[in-house]
């Protein structure tokens, strides 16, 4: 027993000796996280400003058409909404006692020119008597002025006649051009003066868009570059140009906006009075910037900053950037980082400085 106890002892002791000889195994040191990113270059340009206003289709020319003699109205040949050409018919006025004249001032003339006939007669036979005993100055005087007398008055019933035909057709109100009715201003029955409006046609042959335009736009309406339209009822999806024909030297004093007008250069087929649009205005801005996410924004402290990825070792740099301004989903910057520069779009606020980081699209290293 006390020789197996021994034996056991010196085995344990042995192995105990040689655990303590043996070196000790070493554990792998962590790597380094690579963290992937977006990422997207910088790219400067000039950019444009633009900015939309709200407008309304009007017709250039809406004039109210009137008679040009007073009279009854015996027939009213259109309605609000009817579309006329040169020449359409609006309506009548009773022309009875017109033609009455008419037909005393021609009565008139024809009797001017007998009288005018007779005179000149005499006056050519009597000056036919000029070698003569009987022949007098006094009496070849007389008849000559009979003759000029009767001249002139046959030439006044005649302008008098020609007043008496243009008084007639006056009767008669009719389209000087193409449009629509946009307002009646009389009914038949109604005796009305010249002049007076009887009904309101707006012109479709120049057709533009009427904007309220904001004081502190002014400028920017005066420099554009690109002025177009589109209207609603095409869903804002056509483009139309537009030239401005007249600003307004005033503001409306109800608004304090300033009514601006912009010529239809080509009218679509589809446009019609009183239709909504938009105005889109465009102005190049004269300075060089690059867009950016908001998202690759860094703020650290007062100073706006974004990480800088330089591609071959994947180690990120937090430099400081000039912002020109804010849009609507970007970041303007006006310097600080290099044209092409790589930078991160996304999640700036988990990075470290000099974290290796890995483009998103890239194979693992």
């Amino acid at each position: 027993m006390s020789y197996r106890l021994s034996h056991l002892l010196l085995l344990s002791a042995g192995a105990l000796a040689l655990a303590a000889c043996s070196e000790p195994q070493a554990t792998p040191a962590p790597q380094a996280e690579v963290r992937p990113v977006r990422a997207q270059a910088v790219s400067y340009g000039e950019t444009a400003q633009r900015f939309a206003l709200a407008g309304t289709v009007e017709a250039r020319i809406e004039s109210p058409l009137a008679f040009r003699t007073a009279g009854k109205i015996v027939a009213r040949q259109v309605n609000v909404g009817d579309t006329v050409t040169p020449g359409t018919v609006l309506a009548r006025l009773d022309d009875e006692d017109h033609r009455l004249q008419l037909r005393t001032t021609r009565a008139q003339l024809d009797s001017a020119r007998a009288d005018l006939a007779k005179a000149k007669a005499d006056f050519e036979r009597y000056e036919r008597l000029r070698s003569s005993q009987v022949f007098t100055q006094a009496t070849y005087d007389q008849r000559r002025a009979a003759a000029e007398m009767a001249r002139a008055r046959a030439e006044q019933m005649a302008g008098q006649l020609r007043m008496m035909e243009n008084q007639l057709a006056y009767t008669t109100l009719a389209a000087d051009a193409r449009g629509v009715v946009t307002q009646v201003k009389a009914e038949v029955g109604q005796v009305v003066q010249s002049g007076q409006a009887i009904v309101q046609v707006a012109r479709l042959d120049e057709l533009e868009v009427a904007v309220a335009v904001p004081e502190h736009r002014l400028a920017d309406l005066k420099n554009a570059t690109t002025l177009s339209v589109s209207l609603w009822s095409e869903g804002g999806e056509q483009s139309h140009a537009v030239k401005l024909r007249e600003l307004a030297p005033g503001a409306d004093p109800a608004t304090r906006t300033y009514v601006a007008r912009f010529t239809l250069v080509e009218p679509p087929a589809g446009a019609r009075l009183g239709m909504s649009a938009t105005l889109s205005v465009e102005r190049q801005a004269g300075e060089r910037v690059a867009a950016l996410p908001l998202s690759a924004l860094f703020q650290q402290g007062a100073t706006p900053a974004v990480w800088v990825v330089d591609a071959p070792s994947g180690k990120l740099t937090l430099t400081p950037v000039t912002v020109a301004r804010y849009a609507a989903d970007a970041v303007l910057v006006s310097g600080g980082v290099p044209d092409g520069a790589l930078i991160v779009t996304a999640g700036v606020h988990k990075l470290d400085a000099g974290q290796r980081v890995r483009l998103l699209g890239q194979a693992k290293g």
